[in-house]
């Protein structure tokens, strides 16, 4: 583990380095560079039901502590470059266990006595990439790097966890046609939260086109070919998205977001893989309060259920996170969730109602509540809370997050 003394005498250093203005010379770019600090301090606490026949569980209450430190150069004939280091330090007892890259589960206690709590102890670079803006409409960024897409659902860096998921990639972004951004990523080797490696030949594609007059259209095409010894399974997937809302009178707008998704065979994936992804909201915003109904269905024939391997997958189907990983008979996620922000306060309500999508099985329903707030561009402190019963899915569990962030 990283020293924490030394973590924080890098942090300060750093405040040291003063921004200059437009580079002119090599020199200049280097050394007139803007450096950037993100500290995240965080308590989860979980108690979950043990499965049948297993001991009964301690509830878990994990203190972190999440530091990142980056430099950002100047600009030098369309050239940048990014370096950021993310260490993430367990304050005080370790009463929770995490899969980790050294062993399965990792905890100073004995792992079987406590819940999950996915960060783990870790230090590694987290970004290092250039970037080259010389081409008209174009960015071009190679090296490590943070990638996200649409709505993570499909290729996102999990910002929730302490450790970010990360990519050694090459990707192209052209936005020189009128409303259109078309993306293309090659994914050499993706980082997860837990410090492992997943070596990869994937290619990533999506095109969106946002001149239409009621709403935004999405293309994209994911063809992962991730290493076997990571156990992640490699796939195709070909989708379309829409979204938009329209103003209905003054004060009232209208909300609608439609998905469609068909996962097939890629690369060493296993024959007559086929299962489809649906995504169905409509919702409306009047007077700051934001309401929405939805459906997300992720098929499953009870031999294999429609994956998203790369996704921000906390954000999807429940902040319990009891479908990391979709059951074979496939997920429906039919939800319902309203927010608002009185005095700059962002509060969020959902409840899921989960099932299976071969056989209608009931696995189980979850509430979601949340409070955060920034204070100015630097500060921010949040509330979250997540309550999941089970039915046939999974067990019993409650989780809260008290957190506290600083950014410069």
């Amino acid at each position: 583990m990283v020293n924490k003394r030394s973590v924080f005498a890098l942090a300060s250093a750093a405040f040291l380095l003063a921004p200059a203005a437009n580079a002119h010379t090599f020199t200049d770019a280097l050394t007139g560079g803007t450096p950037s600090l993100d500290m995240r301090l965080r308590m989860e606490t979980v108690s979950e039901d043990a499965k049948p026949g297993d001991p009964n569980l301690d509830d878990a209450n994990a203190l972190t502590l999440r530091t990142r430190l980056g430099y950002l150069t100047g600009d030098y004939v369309g050239f940048k470059f990014f370096g950021e280091m993310t260490n993430t330090s367990a304050l005080g007892d370790d009463n929770y266990k995490v899969p980790s890259a050294k062993s399965p589960l990792y905890s100073k206690n004995d792992p079987s006595d406590y819940p999950v709590v996915a960060d783990p102890e870790l230090s590694r670079i987290n970004q290092a990439w250039v970037s080259y803006s010389g081409i008209s409409g174009t960015v071009v960024k190679v090296g490590r790097q943070r990638v996200t897409l649409d709505n993570h659902r499909f290729i996102g860096n999990v910002g929730w966890r302490q450790t970010e998921q990360v990519y050694d990639a090459l990707v192209v972004a052209n936005t020189s046609l009128p409303d259109t951004t078309i993306i293309y990523g090659y994914v050499a080797r993706a980082y997860r939260i837990f410090g492992t490696e997943v070596p990869s030949q994937s290619h990533v594609v999506n095109i969106s086109y946002n001149g239409l007059p009621f709403g935004k259209i999405t293309g994209y095409a994911y063809l992962l070919d991730l290493s076997k010894d990571s156990g992640a399974d490699d796939s195709q997937t070909l989708g379309l998205r829409f979204g938009g809302k329209q103003a209905l009178g003054e004060s009232f707008d209208l909300l609608y977001n439609l998905e469609f998704a068909n996962q097939g065979e890629y690369a060493d994936a296993n024959d007559g893989r086929d299962a489809n992804y649906t995504k169905i909201e409509l919702g409306g915003s009047f007077a700051g309060v934001t309401a929405k109904i939805g459906q997300e269905k992720l098929g499953g024939d009870g031999n294999y259920g429609f994956t998203t391997i790369l996704a921000t997958l906390h954000a999807m189907n429940g902040w319990a996170d009891k479908f990391l990983e979709t059951p074979k008979d496939g997920l429906v996620d039919n939800y319902f969730s309203i927010g608002a922000k009185p005095m700059g306060v962002k509060l969020l309500a959902v409840y899921h109602l989960f099932s299976a999508d071969k056989g209608g099985a009931d696995y189980g329903k979850e509430l979601n509540l949340l409070a955060a707030k920034k204070f100015g561009r630097n500060y921010s402190l949040g509330l979250k809370y997540a309550n999941y019963e089970a039915d046939t899915h999974a067990t019993n569990t409650d989780k809260v997050w008290l957190w506290g962030e600083v950014k410069f």
